[in-house]
């Protein structure tokens, strides 16, 4: 700390800062500017490290990623205004995907009305799904602070603390100082202290006895039972409980899109339902007699629009959210919960009762999901020397890399490829930031992953179009010394209106484009690089596993634009 740094007065930014340092923030991301400047410095100045990107929307997405494969608060720190209009599009997505992440927003000064920076903010942040807190007085800006992160962590959504400049400034309260009456900063009724987690919590009074024994009736009834597992899931951390409840009721386990890897290598494990889901898996989920949802909301892309459960097949919810349950179709029954405390309340019910319909687990079964994998699916290469097949390009990536690795993927057509074929082993090293479906949000994601877990490669599977959008985090992976494979399915097109709106007969020529040289663009900002047209050029990604000091490599794979993955025409019914 320098001089100068020692002599200035310690200030309501310096005390916000070393408030949220303390409670165990190692990494934070943002865009620095005058309005967050000197908490960013006070956050730092207890031991957390500060990633700058080059765009806010690029800043909130590694704060996100970094929040669902870590399991801790992303943090992220903008200017005000337009420093927090950037991160819109990516803050949307965090809150429509439930992930835990404080913004450290500069704001203006209440009274200056005439600020060009001057926005309501808190307003912005609501309309995008968002919470919000604002730092009240420099008696209560720790409290208000400290309250604005337990949020975010508790109601797992985003929470945008405000930090007007002119409080910022102010000296700091005494640290023995009583710190105020604890009136919430953004004026509701609730008393101070951390908001609850949105609906009661069923762990207060116990789960509804009559509820599970319902549900445990009718899975020992079930001759056909399937569990899907959403994200809820995998924040309750249920895979060991859901396992064992599988077991006991003979059921096939299936996940939704978000919490793809919960039930990685075990022998019933269906992957991915919804468009995603193979021939073989959707063929067998359609006949299931009873479908239960755990941390699951059954939307149209779980069940392809409702085809793949069977009519009159029972549906059961398990959720911690009561709002959740029968959002997207009608289950007659549920059970408001935890999904670990659920599974394992479930079990223990069906263990109470010896007769049982023992399921549909069999070693025919069995060796049909074995033999049905999208890996095992036979596909007519279409491979040609300048373009390659994205089957054949996403089977031989997971191929080479190693188990252990994270994906981030992006919005849009080639989405399916990498979630078909890029296998991970845990659900915390898949980050599927789909929630608002916004092109340009998981090269950042990519990148927060790859910063909470170093130790493992982590895949940013981005297509050409997200590519361009998030183009300047590429010198951000570079700078940061990221063991990151940013692989491009490049078509030169947006592939999901061609194959779309040309079959109508409509002209697609503008969202076609000239093949761009994305591997020498990422090489000028100091990545490794290499354009990918068939199978001997991944050679460079053989090399860059070999490489024993991290950096990004760029794998600019010209996939063949005339193949169009499965799912896209499911994904186009309603828009």
């Amino acid at each position: 700390m320098s001089s100068a740094a020692a002599q200035r007065t310690r200030t309501v930014a310096d005390a916000v800062g070393e408030a949220l340092a303390a409670t165990g923030v190692s990494d934070a991301f943002g865009v620095l500017g005058s309005g967050n400047l000197v908490v960013t410095n006070a956050l730092c100045s207890r031991g957390s490290r500060f990633h700058h990107a080059r765009h806010e929307c690029g800043a909130i997405c590694m704060a996100d990623g970094y929040a669902r494969v870590s399991g801790r608060v992303g943090i992220c720190s903008v200017h005000q205004g337009p420093g927090l209009t950037n991160t819109a599009t990516g803050l949307t997505e965090a809150a429509k995907s439930r992930t835990p992440v404080l913004v450290l927003a500069g704001e203006s000064p209440l009274h200056a009305v005439n600020s060009n920076f001057r926005i309501d903010q808190c307003g912005f942040a609501e309309a995008l799904g968002a919470g919000w807190e604002r730092i009240a007085s420099a008696q209560s800006a720790e409290r208000d602070a400290l309250r604005a992160y337990e949020r975010a962590r508790t109601e797992r959504r985003p929470i945008v603390l405000c930090l007007p400049i002119d409080l910022q400034a102010q000296p700091a309260a005494d640290a023995g100082r009583e710190a105020g009456d604890g009136a919430r900063a953004d004026g509701s009724a609730a008393a101070a202290g951390v908001a609850g987690a949105g609906g009661s919590d069923p762990a207060a009074g116990g789960l509804d006895e009559r509820e599970v024994e319902a549900v445990a009736d009718a899975l020992a009834r079930a001759m056909r039972p399937v569990i899907i597992a959403g994200r809820g899931a995998v924040l309750s951390g249920a895979r060991a409980a859901l396992e064992r409840l599988g077991q006991l009721a003979g059921a096939l386990l299936a996940t939704s899109a978000p919490a793809n890897g919960l039930f990685s290598g075990l022998d019933f494990s269906l992957g991915i339902a919804g468009g995603f889901a193979s021939p073989t898996a959707a063929q067998l989920l359609s006949q299931a007699d009873l479908v239960l949802a755990a941390g699951a909301s059954l939307n149209q892309w779980t069940t392809r629009h409702g085809q793949l459960i069977a009519e009159g097949a029972t549906v059961a919810q398990i959720d911690i959210e009561p709002e959740a349950i029968g959002r997207h179709r009608p289950a007659q029954l549920s059970i408001h919960g935890d999904v670990a405390d659920v599974a394992d309340a479930l079990g223990a019910a069906l263990e109470r009762r010896p007769q049982r319909s023992g399921g549909w687990r069999s070693d025919e079964i069995r060796r049909r999901i074995a033999a049905g994998a999208w890996s095992a699916e036979a596909y007519q290469d279409t491979s040609d020397g300048e373009w390659i097949d994205p089957r054949t390009l996403s089977i031989e990536v997971d191929r080479r890399l190693p188990a252990e690795r994270a994906v981030a993927v992006d919005s849009g057509h080639f989405l399916g490829w990498p979630s078909m074929f890029l296998a991970v082993s845990d659900p915390r090293a898949w980050v599927f930031p789909n929630g608002f479906q916004a092109v340009g949000l998981g090269l950042g994601c990519a990148i927060g992953a790859a910063i909470a877990h170093p130790e493992r490669p982590t895949v940013a599977a981005i297509g050409d179009g997200g590519a361009f959008m998030a183009l300047a985090e590429i010198e951000t992976a570079v700078r940061e010394s990221l063991k990151l494979l940013v692989l491009i399915y490049d078509d030169a097109a947006y592939g999901a209106e061609v194959h779309h709106f040309a079959p109508m007969g409509h002209d697609v020529s503008r969202v076609r484009f000239r093949d761009a040289d994305l591997a020498g663009i990422a090489a000028a900002a100091g990545a490794a690089a290499a354009t990918v047209r068939a199978l001997d050029d991944l050679r460079a990604l053989d090399a860059w596993l070999a490489e024993e000091r991290p950096r990004p490599l760029v794998l600019d794979a010209k996939v063949t634009p005339t193949v169009c993955a499965d799912w896209l025409a499911e994904a186009f019914r309603t828009g």
